[in-house]
């Protein structure tokens, strides 16, 4: 996948398919939405062309101020775009000039002229534009006027206590709440932490539960503290684990927080390597114990109670 980043000044010489949006957390909806681009461009066209998904970084919530944290992380998307087959990603630098820019001039200048879209693909909310005033009505006309075919995909509804619009508010309101479950029907995979393993304190190697340690980006949204089933993807290889989540209160004062793995019948040196790890159930919340002998007890516990 080529990625085009941190420049305004570029120029896209193949014809292409683009997907506009915001992409957070790449849940079933966006899903949709890239197979606009990757399987259904030829029959709508009539050509092959590259499949390209345009998206703002940052992300204009992000830029005034609206959104602390993010569900998908720059790299996290990467990783999941590149995975759906997607052929350029364009994460195009939002600034002032950007939000000033008027609608039919953003289509005419950048997404008509230097990415050449003979098709493209957004969601029924799509906005864009100086104040937002783009939307997918401006889309279908410029694309009927410029002879440029305009997908435009309506909210998937999904049942979970009761029915929801499938939207990125939504996975963050399931990952706030630690429903884990819910949030993986949302994403089509269970919610992950992209990072690279740091070292810890080696406390719990000390305890006989030696354990992996990732700080995540600061603007990752984490779930609620406590101890989550996962599964930890390190060099393409599948681990079972559990992952705490947290400052670990019962031998730290720091209010860093951070995703702490033990693994199953693991003991390897994976230092400053990657790993994926995908929450998957909450088990139960972080909590302070009188002594390390307690904590340890309750460590044997956990891993007696949630072994695969």
């Amino acid at each position: 996948m080529e990625i085009i980043s941190d420049t305004k000044d570029f120029y896209i010489s193949s014809p292409t398919a683009v997907a506009i949006g915001k992409f957070d957390g790449v849940h079933i909806g966006h899903q949709k939405l890239l197979l606009e681009i990757t399987g259904a461009q030829e029959e709508k066209t009539g050509d092959k062309l590259k499949s390209c998904v345009f998206t703002f970084d940052p992300a204009p919530g992000v830029f005034f101020g609206k959104e602390k944290s993010l569900l998908t992380t720059r790299k996290e998307k990467r990783i999941l775009f590149e995975r759906r087959g997607i052929d350029i990603l364009i994460e195009f630098p939002f600034d002032r000039e950007t939000a000033d820019t008027e609608p039919v001039p953003f289509l005419d200048e950048l997404i008509a002229g230097r990415i050449g879209a003979r098709m493209i693909a957004a969601g029924k909310d799509v906005s864009f534009g100086r104040m937002g005033s783009g939307n997918a009505d401006v889309l279908i006309g410029y694309g009927a006027e410029n002879d440029i075919a305009v997908s435009i995909i309506d909210k998937i509804t999904i049942e979970l206590d009761k029915e929801y619009e499938v939207s990125s508010t939504l996975v963050r309101q399931m990952i706030s709440e630690a429903r884990m479950e819910d949030a993986e029907k949302l994403l089509g995979i269970p919610y992950f932490v992209y990072g690279s393993i740091v070292h810890g304190n080696h406390m719990g190697k000390t305890l006989g539960f030696p354990t992996i340690n990732m700080i995540p980006d600061e603007d990752k949204l984490l779930p609620p503290n406590g101890v989550y089933t996962s599964d930890v993807y390190i060099n393409g290889k599948k681990y079972h684990g559990l992952t705490n989540i947290g400052c670990k209160p019962t031998i730290s004062d720091h209010e860093v927080k951070g995703v702490e793995t033990y693994l199953y019948d693991f003991d390897g040196d994976v230092y400053g390597q990657d790993a994926e790890v995908y929450l998957k159930h909450f088990c139960r919340p972080e909590t302070r114990f009188d002594s390390l002998d307690a904590l340890k007890e309750r460590l044997a516990e956990d891993i007696k109670l949630y072994r695969p």
